[in-house]
C-alpha cells in the first residue's frame, strides 16, 4: 500500500503540469473554438529563455517570472499578427496557422538557443535536494519539489477561478467564450479579450515549461512535445471549455502514467509496460470515457436549435 501512495504522489507532480498547460489550452479555447497545436513549443521557447536568464546570474524564480512576462506579450503578439488575420480567412485557416506556429516555434527555439539540440541542465524552482522530502508514512515521502509544483498549479488554478467567474475581465472572456457577436452588442472588446487569452495561456506555459525542467533537471528541444500531448488528452478528458475538468484530467493522467510505469512491478507481464505503454493506457481510458460523455467529464454540451 505504502508503494502505491508513492506512486500516486509522484504521478500528482507530473500530472499539474499536465493541468497547467491544459489550462492554457481551454482560456483559448473558450475564447476561439480552436485548439492551439503550439501551446507547447511556445513554453519551450519561453522556458529556454528563462534559462538564458538565470545563466545570466539571476535567480531561477526571477528569471522564470521575467519569462513569463515575455511569453504573455508574446502570446497577445501572436494572436493581433498571426491568428487574428487567419481567422477573418476561415477556420481552417487558424488550425494550419496554428500547426505551422508549432514548427515554426520549435526551429525557432533551435536557431536562438544553440544548446537546445544537446539539453541544458535546468535548476528546479523548489529544493530538490536527497533530503528535502516531508515523510508521509513508513517509506511514503512527499518531495519538495512535487508538493511545491502541486500547491503553484492549485493557486494559479484558483486565480483563473476567480479571474473567470469574479471580476469584469473574466465576464467578458467568457460572454466572447459564448457569443461573440452579443458580447460586441453590448460594447465588450472582443480582439482585447482574445489577446488577453492567448497572453494568459502562454504565460501559463511558461511557468508549466520550468517546473517540468526543473522536475527533469534538463531541458532540450524535445521536452515539451509529450508534455502537450498528454495535456491536450487531459484537457479533451476534463472538458476543452472547463478550467477544473483540465485540472483533474491532467492530475488523473499524471497519476494513471505513473502506476502503469511502475506498480505493480510483480506481475507477469510487468516486463512489458513502460513509458510508451502508460501514455497508450491513459488514452485508452480518455476514449472510454468519451464514448461516454462526448464533452468530457466536466465539459458543457452545446445544444443547437434548428
Amino acid at each position: 500500500m505504502g508503494e502505491f501512495l508513492q506512486y500516486v504522489i509522484n504521478g500528482l507532480a507530473l500530472g499539474a503540469i499536465y493541468s497547467l498547460v491544459a489550462l492554457g489550452l481551454v482560456v483559448i479555447y473558450r475564447g476561439t473554438g480552436h485548439l492551439n497545436f503550439a501551446q507547447g513549443e511556445m513554453a519551450l521557447f519561453a522556458t529556454f529563455g528563462a534559462w538564458w536568464i538565470y545563466d545570466r546570474g539571476v535567480t531561477m524564480w526571477f528569471a522564470v517570472i521575467i519569462a513569463t512576462v515575455f511569453a504573455f506579450i508574446g502570446g497577445a503578439v501572436i494572436e493581433f499578427g498571426l491568428m487574428r488575420p487567419a481567422g477573418k480567412k476561415s477556420p481552417l485557416a487558424v488550425v494550419v496557422v496554428s500547426i505551422a506556429l508549432f514548427q515554426g516555434m520549435n526551429s525557432l527555439t533551435n536557431l536562438v538557443f544553440k544548446e537546445s539540440s544537446d539539453g541544458v541542465t535546468f535548476q528546479s524552482l523548489f529544493p530538490n535536494e536527497p533530503l528535502d522530502f516531508y515523510r508521509l508514512s513508513g517509506e511514503t515521502i512527499w518531495r519538495f519539489q512535487d508538493l511545491g509544483i502541486l500547491v503553484t498549479v492549485l493557486i494559479l488554478t484558483g486565480g483563473l477561478f476567480l479571474l473567470f467567474q469574479k471580476t469584469k475581465v473574466g465576464l467578458a472572456m467568457r460572454m466572447v467564450a459564448n457569443n461573440p457577436d452579443s458580447a460586441k452588442l453590448v460594447g465588450v472588446s472582443t480582439n482585447k479579450t482574445l489577446m488577453l487569452s492567448w497572453g494568459i495561456a502562454a504565460a501559463l506555459g511558461a511557468v508549466a515549461g520550468a517546473m517540468i525542467g526543473g522536475l527533469n533537471a534538463n531541458l532540450n528541444i524535445f521536452t515539451m512535445f509529450e508534455i502537450f500531448l498528454l495535456s491536450s488528452a487531459a484537457a479533451t478528458l476534463g472538458g476543452l471549455d472547463s478550467p477544473l475538468g483540465a485540472l483533474v484530467g491532467g492530475l488523473l493522467l499524471g497519476v494513471i502514467k505513473s502506476l502503469v510505469s511502475n506498480y505493480p512491478k510483480d506481475w507477469a507481464g510487468s516486463g512489458y509496460v513502460n513509458a510508451t505503454t502508460a501514455v497508450a493506457a491513459a488514452f485508452v481510458i480518455i476514449l472510454i470515457v468519451l464514448v461516454v460523455r462526448p464533452s468530457g467529464l466536466f465539459g458543457s454540451s452545446r445544444v443547437e436549435r434548428v
